[in-house]
């Protein structure tokens, strides 16, 4: 529901009646009670402590005895952060969550215990939330810390060589400045639980030492939304409305080699409720056919009962619905080494070949894998070493304030040949295979980094190359129903004009209609030399220097490895250009910029 009336707000500042205007807009009736009681907790004194940018929860009326710290990049670190809270709460411990970048690092050297959640990103990087703070105490700033007792959980892709390599750094590091290891650094591979879950135990167990566990008081918390219905374990079975192909097809001279697709689901009678920048996480199924091919080459039977962690399900499903097999992961390729004895798979895991190794497993399937260094793995043990399957989580290409109670997806669908075979993405292919009236497991993930300025007279600057422009779609669509003031610039690429332009009719008509006030392409194939948007980041560099020097908020979605690094770059060199800084000092300003909450990244 929208709110009903304008509340009289002649007590607040323009900027803060805006905010609270779009806080309450679209709140149901029992979040609304829920938040007027929240209000008359803070009139009452109970106050929570400030923190610069991030959320903060506080709970108890004494000093918490231990803080809960995360850093998280996709919103896994966030959600481990959260249950331990709730486990610590329920023992009665005075606890805090804060978000990284919101932790005022001179309150460190007071710290009595900490538990720090915190992901590593592509090849050994922090979060982006969680830059500041990395650097802090691995710097010379960092405060002796004898008083503190702490234990580090660090989450990460062990088919990176730099696997959790930032939770590593800062549970050395602490220990160096003197604080007591409570108990051991957990490290979790995309099989996250596993890992986590035993790691929460032990951090409810310290925590409970330090301090005595007391009968929960009666308190105001920090705004947490009441827990939906529908969640990562409990997931909506969403309606396929739609399934549409984005890229070309037509004749063999402008024929896309992407397969792009615009997916809308229907979220009605799910009570979810998702903002700009969130993402879909979507549950999928492994190609039926890539299953049929690993029972035939192990010369398994699909029926066969196995029983795994107190489940017991036939092995087709197991591989079906439970386990990844279209990612080959370094744990079970390790296995099948020691399995088959094989000498050249020993070899590709040895340190050396750690660059050859994670190419391998970019390229090929568990299939290929079996088929190329047979092996005999019996049904349990197989199960019991491949890795559970994940959700792939999809930014959400739509407002709700333009579609409603749907979510729509840009997905790019991974399909391609190897051995003369061939080989899908599990989610990608899962979702181009629905059809209308199908249904698809979803729940929404939160993503408060990647949000729209809150004053809507504010300018923004899009940077999203191929499916990396989804978000875009929904803030424009956002930015246009509330009436947004502000300058809307989108920067997209792909590789061409008249196959790859993603969304092309729909910018092509905002900008018309005023909605997108400046629209920026880069073809990269198009020509002789290719062309990506830093490129257009640097031709452009005067006026993107001005919209930021007003004020302008920048945001970045798409690929990680390549892409974000490579724009990161260019709008250093466009700052120390246009602003006459030293390079050093443009760095400085964007990572200001950044702690600012005016650049934000939402890159995989």
């Amino acid at each position: 529901m929208s709110a009903a009336a304008p509340i009289p707000i002649s007590l607040l500042s323009p900027g803060k009646a805006e905010l609270l205007h779009r806080l309450t807009d679209d709140l149901a009736g029992t979040e609304l009670w829920w938040l007027s009681g929240y209000a008359a907790g803070l009139a009452r004194g109970h106050a929570l402590p400030a923190a610069a940018t991030a959320p903060v929860e506080t709970v108890g009326t004494d000093t918490p005895s231990t803080t809960v710290l995360y850093g998280s990049q996709t919103g896994n670190a966030k959600r481990l952060a959260e249950k331990l809270v709730h486990q610590l709460e329920a023992r009665g411990v005075p606890v805090r969550l804060l978000r990284a970048d919101g932790y005022p690092t001179r309150e460190l050297k007071d710290e009595r215990q900490l538990f720090v959640v915190i992901s590593t990103q592509g090849d050994g990087e922090p979060p982006d939330d969680a830059r500041a703070l990395v650097e802090f105490i691995v710097g010379k700033r960092a405060p002796k810390l004898p008083q503190l007792r702490f234990a580090v959980l660090g989450l990460g892709d062990s088919s990176y060589p730099q696997f959790c390599s930032i939770g590593r750094q800062l549970d050395t590091r602490l220990a160096e400045l003197g604080a007591i290891r409570v108990f051991d650094r957990g490290d979790a591979d995309l099989d996250i639980d596993s890992v986590a879950n035993p790691w929460l135990s032990k951090a409810v167990e310290a925590a409970a030492e330090l301090q005595p566990a007391r009968a929960p008081s009666a308190t105001v918390t920090a705004l947490r939304p009441m827990a939906p219905a529908f969640d990562r374990d409990t997931p909506f079975a969403a309606e396929v409305l739609a399934n549409q192909r984005l890229t070309a097809r037509a004749g063999p001279r402008h024929r896309s080699d992407r397969d792009i697709r615009h997916v809308e689901l229907s979220l009605e009678g799910s009570g979810l409720h998702y903002e700009p920048g969130d993402a879909l996480g979507v549950w999928p199924r492994n190609p039926p056919a890539l299953v049929a091919a690993v029972l035939d080459t192990l010369g398994l039977d699909g029926d066969t009962a196995v029983s795994h962690g107190g489940d017991e399900r036939p092995l087709a499903e197991w591989l079906g619905g439970r386990r990844e097999v279209t990612r080959l992961t370094r744990p079970f390729f390790a296995a099948h080494a020691a399995l088959t004895g094989s000498e050249p798979l020993e070899r590709l895991l040895q340190p050396d070949n750690a660059a050859e190794l994670t190419a391998l497993l970019g390229e090929q399937q568990l299939l290929d894998l079996l088929r190329a260094y047979p092996g005999q793995w019996s049904a349990e043990a197989l199960v019991a070493a491949l890795r559970p399957l994940a959700p792939r989580m999809y930014s959400i290409a739509s407002s709700r304030k333009a579609v409603g109670d749907e979510a729509h997806l840009t997905v790019a669908h991974i399909e391609y040949a190897f051995a003369g075979e061939t080989r899908w993405g599990a989610a990608s292919h899962f979702l181009a295979s629905r059809t209308d009236d199908d249904r698809v497991p979803v729940f929404i993930e939160h993503n408060e980094r990647f949000r729209l300025p809150a004053d809507p007279s504010r300018d923004v600057v899009m940077i999203g190359p191929g499916t990396g422009v989804a978000p875009f779609r929904g803030f424009v669509q956002e930015r246009t129903n509330i009436g947004a003031g502000g300058r809307n610039w989108l920067l997209f690429g792909n590789p061409h004009f008249r196959t790859d332009f993603l969304y092309q009719s729909e910018w092509q008509q905002a900008l018309k209609d005023g909605q997108l006030h400046r629209l920026d392409l880069a073809f990269s194939r198009d020509q002789a030399d290719k062309i990506y948007v830093q490129q257009r980041l640097l031709e452009h560099g005067r006026e993107l220097y001005a919209w930021l020097d007003g004020g302008a908020h920048l945001y970045v979605c798409g690929d990680a490895t390549r892409m974000a690094k490579d724009v990161h770059a260019a709008l250093i060199d466009v700052i120390a250009e246009h602003g006459g800084k030293s390079r050093e000092d443009a760095e400085s300003h964007l990572n200001e910029i950044q702690q600012q909450g005016r650049y934000a990244r939402d890159v995989y």
